[in-house]
């Protein structure tokens, strides 16, 4: 549809009506469920009511995953917390204790990503991921895409941190990239926010008055019928 990280104006545009609308309706906030219909509305998607794998939204052959996070800076925040699935290796890989070896278990956990990944391309290709950074009361978001994609198992050390989770951590520069908590196998990615992130506002707007809603659809109260 176009370049990774260049999303067409009109199609922002669009994301932008649609959050309008939410807050205009009396909206505090808006949910995963509802940017995943935000985003499929502005592309012309299907959004699936149950994500197919990782796959929320598609747009024939191409697919993305519609993650957002809240953010009291969402402008000027450089990474975010992505909740990615429940990886579990005791269920894929019959791991009953998982700090008996915590690397074992960290290979484990991005296995089974890396094979989310290999089924989803039997679909779609290329896949992403459509990240929001919002902070609804103040009408600001960030907007990203970044390529899904495996990750090369050998690069990570897994180690449990004060918590009692496991972080993942690339070796060539130390850095912080995955959490997975082995109570309930939530599998979090951290993405860096990257420089091809568009950042947009939206304006503050009067709420829709109810009775005068109503009112404009002819709404009488024998609509409503009691048994």
């Amino acid at each position: 549809m176009y370049p990774l990280g260049a999303i067409p104006l009109p199609l922002l545009v669009k994301m932008g009506k649609a959050l309008t609308y939410f807050f205009a309706i009396g909206r505090k906030d808006i949910t995963g469920d509802d940017w995943g219909d935000i985003f499929a509305g502005a592309i012309d998607g299907i959004h699936f009511s149950s994500p197919v794998g990782i796959v929320d939204v598609a747009h024939e052959r191409m697919a993305w995953s519609t993650k957002t996070v809240k953010d009291n800076n969402p402008h000027t925040c450089s990474s975010v917390r992505i909740i990615s699935g429940r990886n579990s290796p005791d269920y894929s890989f019959s791991i009953a204790d998982p700090r008996e070896d915590v690397q074992k278990t960290g290979d484990a956990v991005l296995m089974i990503w890396n094979a989310r990944i290999d089924i989803a391309k039997e679909e779609y290709y290329p896949l992403r991921e459509a990240v929001l950074i919002r902070n609804p009361e103040r009408r600001t978001f960030t907007y990203f895409e970044t390529e899904i994609g495996q990750f090369a198992i050998s690069e990570f050390v897994w180690r449990e941190n004060s918590r009692g989770n496991f972080e993942g951590i690339r070796k060539a520069d130390e850095q912080h990239c995955f959490t997975w908590q082995p109570h309930g196998s939530q599998f979090t990615i951290i993405h860096q926010v990257p420089p091809s992130a568009i950042k947009f506002k939206v304006r503050q707007v009067p709420m829709i008055d109810v009775d005068a809603t109503l009112t404009s659809i002819g709404f009488a109260s024998d609509w409503i019928t009691f048994s």
